[in-house]
């Protein structure tokens, strides 16, 4: 059993006020730019199944590349928004989404996941982004999703990074946060556990380490193909911050932190870890 641990319910609502502004913009944008590099090409078979969906952002991205995506999503508000965007879409990218109503506990259950993946439920592309933080143990979803990959096919996961956890409240000034978060990572360690923090949406969360994150995909039967930082700068600005007005300056800002989100040291300073990987050749899924 996958379990829950936080409710995403209790932030949604920010979450969904906040999507125009600097810091999702620029983590929406980043993503998928870091994912674009591991794409496969995509034809009228290509499929995608994005796991916590949420409004859309990455699904609509993949559908709009070519992808037949499968989008799952739990909360009836997050899938709203997510219609809202879709139906301002072509009719093209319209037709090949399909939003489920789900979550990461169903995927072995609901049986129109089907509708877009291949006959044995796999697809090219498996996408779960910001969702690990709210469950208990990461390893179970790790190995749930790994179970969807085709065989080359490629999984994406977006978690938060512990090895950082006191890099935001530092870069704001927050010197009392900073030490506080840093305390916790220390007894998190000696308790052989993962740290928690409060995070911005006012939701109780968890965060991963790289190291055990890499060995849960490898458990799963895929191998890391690379990692990267996401946020490595821009969280050193206020959640309400807006975007600049000058799109120059906001290309500035995404190609910085894509750059550094590739980039050691700087990667490992971004709040949050961004992991691919690939399934691979003769490595099927073990349903």
């Amino acid at each position: 059993m996958l379990g829950r641990m936080a409710s995403f319910v209790t932030g949604r609502d920010h979450w969904l006020t906040r999507e125009g502004l600097l810091r999702n913009v620029v983590r929406q944008e980043v993503v998928r730019r870091q994912l674009e590099v591991h794409l496969p090409l995509a034809d009228a078979g290509t499929t995608a199944l994005d796991v916590g969906a949420g409004q859309g952002t990455q699904a609509l991205h993949l559908a709009r590349a070519g992808f037949a995506v499968t989008a799952v999503e739990p909360d009836p508000e997050m899938r709203a928004a997510f219609q809202a965007a879709l139906a301002q879409e072509r009719p093209a990218v319209r037709r090949r989404v399909h939003l489920v109503a789900g979550s990461l506990e169903d995927l072995d259950t609901l049986g129109e996941l089907g509708a877009l993946g291949s006959d044995e439920g796999t697809y090219d592309v498996v996408c779960c982004h910001g969702v690990l933080m709210y469950l208990p143990d990461p390893n179970p979803a790790i190995r749930a999703l790994g179970r969807r990959v085709a065989v080359d096919g490629i999984l994406s996961v977006v978690a938060r990074n512990s090895a950082a956890m006191a890099w935001r409240p530092a870069m704001r000034g927050d010197y009392a946060g900073a030490h506080a978060l840093l305390d916790e990572v220390d007894r998190a360690a000696r308790e052989r556990r993962d740290p928690f923090y409060d995070n911005e949406l006012g939701v109780k969360a968890r965060a991963d380490s790289l190291e055990r994150l890499g060995a849960f995909f490898g458990g799963s039967r895929v191998a890391v193909e690379y990692w990267y930082g996401v946020r490595t700068f821009s969280d050193s600005v206020p959640v309400d911050t807006p975007v600049p007005e000058s799109a120059d300056e906001l290309e500035e800002i995404i190609a910085l932190e894509t750059r550094l989100g590739r980039t050691d040291p700087y990667r490992r300073m971004g709040t949050l870890l961004h992991l691919v990987g690939r399934r691979g050749e003769g490595r099927g899924p073990q349903l």
